[in-house]
């Protein structure tokens, strides 16, 4: 029986790696959102949140649940509290990561994070894609959904400058996917050149789909 392959899925802020895992799931394969479970493991700790960074993260429309810009804007820019955060998140999100690899059928799967150098399963993986755009396009991404002002777009991207430096120790194929789609006049052909691209990793990683 051949090994499960594990493959790892990143990118910069708005690089458009969650278009890149729509392509992977229409090729049937299982795909993890750990941010996804970052916002879960939130609530599931929700106590040891308040206690550690207070009540005022907690959601103003009376839901009691935690209002994630509310906490965000508590630890960006603060180490020490963002290693707090940390602590409290991360163990949670590595043990669901571990038990959902361990609980699919299929011969391959992928874990999807912005964070994947702090996964549980980094040390697992097979193949890391990497998904990249320009700067520009990645800001206008950025503007278009996030809605924040251009100094804090700005302050986030600086944050990521060493984005690629976790990368440096090879433990696994690293492929670079670009998504540079934006503007109406090249997304139809950029979505068909990602496609291939796609198609072209999972051949040479040997995920043969039927």
């Amino acid at each position: 029986m051949n090994k499960k392959k594990v493959i790892g899925l990143t990118g910069n802020y708005c690089a458009g790696k969650n278009h890149v895992a729509s392509i992977l799931e229409e090729n049937h394969i299982p795909v993890l959102d750990v941010d996804k479970l970052g916002h879960h493991a939130i609530e599931t700790e929700k106590e040891r949140l308040i206690k550690r960074f207070g009540d005022d993260i907690l959601a103003q429309d009376g839901s009691g649940s935690i209002d994630r810009k509310r906490l965000g804007n508590k630890v960006f820019g603060r180490q020490k509290e963002l290693e707090a955060l940390e602590e409290i998140i991360h163990p949670v999100a590595n043990s669901e990561t571990l038990a959902w690899i361990d609980s699919q059928k299929e011969d391959a799967c992928v874990i999807n994070a912005a964070l994947l150098h702090r996964s549980s399963a980094f040390e697992m993986l097979d193949a890391v894609i990497i998904v990249e755009a320009p700067f520009f396009i990645r800001l206008l991404r950025a503007r278009k959904r996030d809605r924040l002002p251009w100094a804090a777009l700005l302050k986030r991207f600086k944050s990521q400058r060493k984005f690629n430096s976790q990368f440096f120790k090879e433990i696994a194929d690293i492929y670079r996917v670009e998504n540079s789609a934006f503007f109406s006049f090249n997304r139809e052909f950029a979505k068909k050149k990602l496609n291939k691209r796609v198609n072209e990793i999972l051949s040479i990683e040997g995920i043969i789909r039927v």
